[in-house]
């Protein structure tokens, strides 16, 4: 009885210890008035129920707070339960903050990535209505620079958004109320001490590299100042110069109560965002310490490797060895064989990541015909599931057969290798195996646009918004391909058959196999003519020169494609009871009679706000295919004319046809190639020296 009596008295004293530190950690991370937090890590579940999460975001059982999964287009918060006072009650001026975390990006594929991390100071902790992908989860199209959002965000962006004026793909940025960043800067560090480095100075960083780094973000109240610094957490102290500075009263912008945590959103590549550590102070411009001893290592994406090690006895094993030696000696020589590939100088230069033949077969299932997509011009596709992530894909097969499956796969790898914009499609890799070429991308699965266009009588097809914002996003592709990439990008082969559908109905711009490359202020050499007929800007038959213009000229073919339903040159080969037609003929002919709405789909109907649009839409389309080059607008005015920012040119109510004139099939001489088109790219025109030219111009 007495060994019992003293146990229990032990038991109450060690209760007594524990229960105020236990209640002190709970004050600290509970009371509304207090000044601040810190989390070394997510471990204990008293300070964890603090942490409110939304989407997909969680802290997992390592102590992680993780804002996104391995999952595409989703998006997750993590706010502080409570919200801090920001301003003085006296004053009404915003009140002195700083805060410092730990964050890590892990990225399936190397060198892609799911957008990226914004801190956020925020009146709410759910962020209504906010989208995924480009928008972070933080805004949507319609909120997006609204000035009663009352929100300050740090955006750790791993995505280049054109319509953001965003500085590249590896960025920092200070944002208010809008993800038109304030200030931005590609991501990096000044080094404090120059000779503890080799370089010195300026050090960048990526963001998507997996390894952890320490943001701090600083707010002087009295000299109405915002810094952010950012460094990996190998730097022992702070760098003494901010990455970003903005001179901003933020008075007008902070309410009396916010709310302070993380917003995250993935889009097409499987990404894992995640927290390690987080301090936050208020009244201060120098958060607490984060102990980063104590925090939780970054798990790596994918399946881990398991050991293959068999727990047979040593006799047993060197038995089988013996039996076995001349067999698996012959099994392995068959199978390097068998999944040999190719690798040369130059795509250690141009080449994007390369995939292993034999993953691509297991993918594809072997390149089964059931899960073959499509085949078009340069080859077939192929549906193809990536073992370990489950990453679908799509798998485009050249043959070597021909010199022009080459070029056309070099074309692809030197031009999209590091194109990076949401209305086109990306790539992912490539691999080269014996006879075969092999290009890998993300899976669309809405397939192309031509099919929902001119699929049979009663199939599905897209209502008059969905074409118009597939219109819209195929005119930003081609912007940032005119303008906005390092060098300009001529596509030459611009029509509904290359612009795919992602699950949200996005256009993307794909089939780069007869892209050029030049660089901006340089004029384009004369080359053959490539293309598709129909398409085909009448210069083109004289010079041809291949421009920004031929490529307007072809959208505007597209753009009369999509509204009106038909293809370039319809008739005979779709209805037997019509003669063969060319599409701009007859826009014009209809447009001078006063009639320009006759041509729409018949499918297609809506209000007088859907007939101006379309009347737009048309008018876009007779200007980008005018006969005369400098008659044609921009894709920057293009974009202009569809977001109603510009009114476009106005047209005279009788259009010469002259200057309308629909391009017959080109009678194919001297400095021409004809490929037969198969029978989903009907009437395809190539050339003989793709390569040659693509190499021997900006690159």
């Amino acid at each position: 009885m007495l060994l019992l009596l003293l146990l229990l008295l032990l038991l109450l004293f060690v209760t007594a210890l524990l229960v105020p530190v236990s209640s002190s950690q709970q004050q600290q991370q509970t009371t509304n008035n207090e000044l601040g937090f810190i989390y070394n890590g997510f471990h204990q579940s008293a300070t964890n129920s603090l942490i409110s999460t939304d989407g997909v975001a969680e802290i997992t059982s390592k102590g992680l707070l993780r804002l996104t999964n391995e999952t595409k287009q989703q998006k997750g918060h993590a706010f502080y339960t409570h919200p801090f006072q920001f301003k003085d009650p006296s004053t009404r001026l915003a009140l002195s903050f700083s805060t410092t975390f730990v964050f890590a990006i892990a990225t399936e594929i190397r060198d892609l990535s799911g957008h990226g991390i914004v801190f956020v100071i925020s009146p709410s902790k759910t962020l209504p209505g906010s989208l995924p992908s480009q928008f972070l989860g933080l805004f949507n199209k319609t909120s997006n620079g609204d000035p009663s959002n009352h929100v300050v965000g740090v955006e750790l962006d791993t995505i280049y958004s054109s319509e953001f004026n965003d500085p590249n793909d590896n960025h920092v940025g200070i944002d208010i109320n809008s993800l038109a960043s304030e200030v931005s800067a590609p991501a990096g560090f000044h080094v404090d001490d120059a000779t503890a480095y080799n370089n010195g100075g300026f050090r960048n960083l990526s963001l998507i590299s997996g390894d952890p780094m320490q943001v701090w973000i600083d707010y002087d109240g009295s000299k109405k100042q915002l810094n952010v610094t950012l460094a990996p957490i190998d730097v022992p102290n702070k760098p003494k110069i901010p990455l970003l500075s903005l001179s901003r009263d933020l008075s007008p912008i902070l309410l009396d109560a916010m709310y302070v945590g993380f917003s995250s959103a993935t889009g097409s590549v499987f990404t894992s965002h995640y927290i390690l550590g987080w301090s936050f102070k208020m009244r201060s411009t120098e958060a607490d310490a984060i102990d980063l001893s104590a925090l939780p290592k970054v798990p790596r994406i994918g399946p881990k490797k398991k050991s293959k090690l068999p727990t047979i006895g040593v006799p047993i094993l060197v038995a089988i060895f013996v039996l076995l030696t001349s067999y698996g000696i012959y099994y392995l020589v068959k199978r390097r064989r068998k999944f040999a590939e190719i690798i040369e100088d130059w795509e250690l230069i141009y080449g994007p990541q390369r995939f292993k033949y034999k993953d691509l077969y297991i993918a594809t299932k072997g390149f089964k015909e059931k899960e073959l997509l499509g085949t078009g011009g340069f080859g077939s596709v192929y549906r193809g599931v990536l073992r370990g992530s489950k990453t679908e894909v799509a798998v485009k097969r050249v043959s070597h057969e021909s010199r022009q499956g080459v070029r056309e796969f070099i074309a692809e790898i030197v031009s999209m290798g590091q194109l990076r914009h949401r209305n086109l499609v990306q790539l992912l890799g490539y691999c080269r195996r014996k006879g075969e070429l092999i290009l890998v991308y993300d899976f669309m699965p809405n397939g192309s646009l031509d099919k929902l266009l001119f699929g049979p009588v009663g199939s599905a097809t897209l209502n008059w918004g969905q074409r118009l914002h597939v219109i819209k996003g195929v005119a930003t592709g081609l912007l940032y391909l005119h303008e906005e990439w390092e060098q300009v990008v001529i596509h030459r082969d611009i029509k509904a058959s290359n612009v795919l559908l992602d699950g949200e109905l996005n256009g993307r711009l794909g089939d780069f196999g007869l892209a050029r490359l030049y660089d901006h202020g340089v004029e384009m050499r004369t080359t053959h003519v490539v293309g598709t007929p129909g398409y085909l800007a009448p210069e083109l038959a004289r010079n041809g020169k291949a421009t920004k213009r031929t490529d307007v000229y072809a959208f505007g073919i597209f753009v009369m494609e999509v509204v009106c339903g038909k293809r370039p040159i319809f008739g005979a080969a779709e209805e037997e009871e019509e003669e063969e037609a060319v599409l701009v003929d007859w826009v014009v002919s209809c447009w001078n009679k006063g009639a320009v709405l006759q041509v729409v789909d018949p499918r297609l109907s809506g209000g007088s706000g859907d007939v101006k649009e379309m009347e737009l839409a048309l008018k876009v389309g007779l200007l980008c295919s005018h006969a005369v080059v400098n008659a044609r607008p921009s894709m920057r005015q293009v974009v202009q004319f569809l977001e109603g920012d510009v009114a476009p040119t106005p047209l005279p109510a009788n259009l010469d046809s002259s200057f309308y004139c629909g391009m017959p099939f080109p009678q194919f001489g001297e400095g021409f190639d004809h490929s037969y088109p198969s029978s989903s790219d009907r009437g395809f025109v190539s050339m003989s020296s793709v390569t040659d030219s693509i190499l021997s111009t900006g690159r």
